[in-house]
């Protein structure tokens, strides 16, 4: 990753925040700037930095000053556009995307109704994630899973800040946009926490591919079918799965014969196996494909399996 786009992405996240943090957050050097990975807004204390060396202040020569509440409000509505109605649902859920793909996780009252989460009020603190399209990622992957025009189902397991939605998105942009080996594949992504493609009112703010479409904000045990019948997916994407109703809905699609791409948390293909999911998840043979990463050194690798 060329340091400029780096850099650049940490300043159009920078612009998501209130005027006094961005101040503050342009004071931060160049070499901080390109490895930061998240800005963190918590009421009452300083704003800081999320960098693989820890989480720091935004500036050790700035005054430590104390984000208000109406910094936190103020975030919301420049995220939202000044529309915070309109995103009361994705309020609700607890985390907003901005302009550029920027995730912003949120921490609040949350108001209940009838058992689940319709909206969030009093702002206690907020992440915003600095997310960045990293190339390259795939062609050793992709070079390890079988030659040939069929893409076989894969899961990619690693554990949280392996960077697994990253590598998700980069093979399914590459699924998408196809090669001088592989024709183009029609991929469906159903992006339930706006992570993968970032939509921004209907566009993605990351490369997810030519050939894509995407869901945004829905949960994969209802989106997967919706795709199949609004899409004709060749290939469906999602990431994380957690439920039981994720891998039924992930079967139903494989035997309408589209192939599946998703991630799940494990270190390894042994804790893997060990996940109370997994007899479903042999039962229903689905995958073909284990891909586990692992981080030595900062350095991460990459291993493909049969499963």
């Amino acid at each position: 990753m060329e340091m400029s786009y780096a850099i650049g992405r940490y300043e159009q996240a920078a612009e998501l925040l209130p005027a006094r943090w961005q101040q503050a957050a342009r004071r931060v050097p160049d070499y901080r700037k390109a490895r930061a990975e998240e800005f963190r807004l918590r009421a009452g204390r300083p704003m800081t930095l999320v960098t693989p060396e820890g989480e720091l202040f935004v500036s050790d020569e700035l005054p430590r000053q104390s984000v208000t509440q109406a910094d936190l409000e103020q975030l919301c509505d420049v995220v939202t556009g000044y529309s915070r109605y309109a995103a009361t649902e994705a309020m609700g859920k607890g985390y907003l995307v901005g302009r550029g793909g920027f995730r912003v996780g949120l921490c609040g009252t949350v108001v209940v109704r009838e058992g689940v989460g319709v909206n969030l009020r009093d702002i206690s603190s907020a992440t915003v994630r600095i997310s960045r399209q990293v190339s390259g990622l795939c062609g050793s992957v992709s070079e390890l899973l079988p030659k040939g025009e069929a893409f076989e189902s894969t899961l990619i397991a690693a554990p949280p800040g392996a960077g697994k939605t990253t590598l998700l998105r980069e093979m399914a942009a590459a699924l998408s946009n196809g090669s001088e080996t592989r024709p183009a594949l029609r991929v469906g992504i159903v992006d339930e926490r706006g992570e993968l493609a970032g939509m921004y009112r209907g566009v993605p703010q990351l490369d997810v591919g030519f050939h894509t479409d995407v869901l945004d904000g829905c949960p994969k045990a209802m989106g997967i079918p919706m795709l199949v019948r609004s899409a004709n997916p060749q290939v469906i994407v999602v990431d994380e799965i957690t439920a039981e109703e994720d891998l039924r809905a992930m079967t139903a699609a494989a035997n309408c014969g589209v192939a599946l791409l998703a991630t799940i948390h494990a270190l390894d293909g042994e804790e893997l196996r060990r996940k109370p999911l997994f007899p479903m998840l042999e039962a229903a043979q689905v995958f073909r494909h284990l891909v586990t990463i692992s981080v030595e050194a900062g350095v991460r690798r990459y291993r493909v399996q049969n499963l």
